[in-house]
């Protein structure tokens, strides 16, 4: 839950009634400028001096931010000095989950929905991390990097291009870490695949498919607080594909986007807006703020795809409306063969000699692999391709928890990088050529589909930076 029950209200106020005209657009979309020629010299591999321990305060601790404030108490260098929400019962969990693991109290901001700008003035926080509705990431992230600190955002780090734009100059200006709290990059999966990739498995890249297919509905009961007081609104005002990032993160790394290769232009499709005022006709009252509303612009499911500068083609599909089960896909193709995910399985084109032992072992008396049927035995993958960090930090991992310990190994390498004075794993660049997918795909959906060009957001760097390496 957001700290910023008040501005939420007054988003509800502005919209649910009012058939989403200009007052909400201008809630959506704040005034951004974007600096000519760029704010400053590239941030691309940044490093900041070493920490010994890295200080941490929160804005927002509902349902995502108290899952961080979890595992940053379990990270060795860590220590939480600030929390910051409006509502004193969630401040109150918050500082139970602190004394409970014995660590010492922290600063508390909760007198209205500016108070996080008082956290910031405070010499004690190192970084921030945001957890609040999608349209206060990007002014309380460009905030925070202001005011001396480094933001990791919760996804999408922006909802509109300019706040990509914002983003990306303020971090070059202020020579800030700002890093998309992108977890999915950190499952056991996707980093067994990206260690296959980088080891050349699939050969030549050619194809990748992302989604985010998640049956959300029920958070519509959500009316006046939680996620979907404000996330219903998003259905409603905008169109396209809204929360892109879960699946093409992971394939975005495997491709090198931003390092080697970049988004150039996508192209967009959705489906008929059915499924939402489905559900509230048949959940609510007909005199509901949600039956209330007079037009649902979101389609309820939606494809975008992506062609990369080299010639890559990228699907991504997102849909938290139909009635289906979970899937991100996560599926890379190359010229030796492909991987899918959901469930896992696998497709090679090799000699059975050209295959590491385990792989060899598990296809018996197979000569050569057989790419006309899925091989859903993907564990001698894992064996023979898993990710050093999963190597090492994986038991750790699962027993600190979140989605399956990709929570607990994103924020202990962050903090790792910190205190190591290392390049982050994700870079600002990254934060906005993946969330920005959302509002270009609403861009080409007004212009019946036709291709929109995607922003460089690295201004050429791109070019001159190898694909992000397996960290051990």
């Amino acid at each position: 839950m957001s700290p910023y029950k008040a501005s939420r209200r007054d988003f509800l106020k502005l919209s649910a009634v009012a058939g989403y005209g200009a007052a909400a657009a201008q809630t959506l979309k704040p005034t951004l400028a974007r600096a000519q020629g760029g704010a400053g010299a590239t941030v691309m591999g940044l490093r900041t001096p070493k920490m010994e321990r890295v200080r941490v305060g929160f804005i927002g601790l509902g349902a995502r931010g108290s899952g961080h404030l979890d595992i940053m108490l379990k990270i060795e260098g860590a220590e939480v000095t600030a929390l910051c929400d409006i509502l004193q019962p969630t401040l109150d969990r918050a500082l139970k989950r602190i004394a409970d693991a014995g660590r010492k109290k922290p600063a508390l901001f909760g007198n209205g929905p500016e108070a996080y700008k008082r956290m910031l003035e405070r010499d004690d926080v190192d970084i921030v991390y945001i957890s609040t509705p999608w349209e206060l990431h990007t002014p309380q992230a460009l905030d925070t990097m202001r005011a001396g600190k480094h933001a990791f955002i919760e996804i999408p780090a922006a909802i509109t291009t300019e706040e990509c734009w914002a983003l990306v100059d303020t971090a070059e200006k202020t020579r800030r870490h700002c890093m998309m709290l992108e977890n999915v990059c950190y499952g056991h999966t996707e980093m067994m695949v990206l260690n296959m990739v980088r080891q050349g498995v699939f050969g030549e890249l050619l194809h990748g498919e992302a989604a985010y297919i998640h049956e959300l509905r029920g958070q519509m009961v959500q009316v006046e607080r939680s996620t979907g007081s404000w996330r219903t609104l998003h259905y409603a005002r905008r169109n396209g594909c809204l929360y892109p990032t879960h699946g093409l993160g992971p394939i975005a790394q495997y491709m090198g986007i931003n390092r080697g290769d970049r988004f150039d232009y996508l192209s967009s499709v959705s489906s008929p807006v059915l499924g939402r005022p489905l559900y509230a006709k048949e959940h609510f009252p007909a005199d509901h703020k949600w039956n209330q509303i007079k037009e649902w612009r979101c389609g309820d499911i939606n494809t975008t795809i992506i062609k990369t500068v080299k010639g890559r083609s990228i699907m991504v599909q997102w849909d938290e409306t139909s009635p289906r089960p979970y899937s991100r896909h996560n599926l890379i193709q190359g010229t030796r063969g492909t991987f899918a995910g959901f469930p896992n399985r696998i497709a090679l084109d090799y000699k059975k000699e050209d295959l590491p032992p385990a792989v060899q072992k598990a296809l018996g008396d197979k000569a050569v692999t057989n790419y006309h049927e899925w091989d859903r035995n993907t564990k001698p993958f894992f064996e023979a391709y898993n990710h050093p960090l999963w190597g090492r930090m994986g038991a750790e991992a699962r027993r600190a928890g979140g989605h399956g310990g990709m929570d607990f190994l994103m924020s202990w390498r962050v903090i790792y990088c910190l205190r190591n004075g290392e390049p982050l794993d994700q870079t600002v660049y990254d934060a906005a050529a993946w969330s920005v997918i959302g509002p270009l795909s609403a861009d080409s959906l007004a212009r019946r589909s036709c291709s929109v060009d995607v922003p460089d957001f690295t201004r050429g760097v791109w070019e001159k930076i190898p694909p992000l390496g397996i960290v051990s």
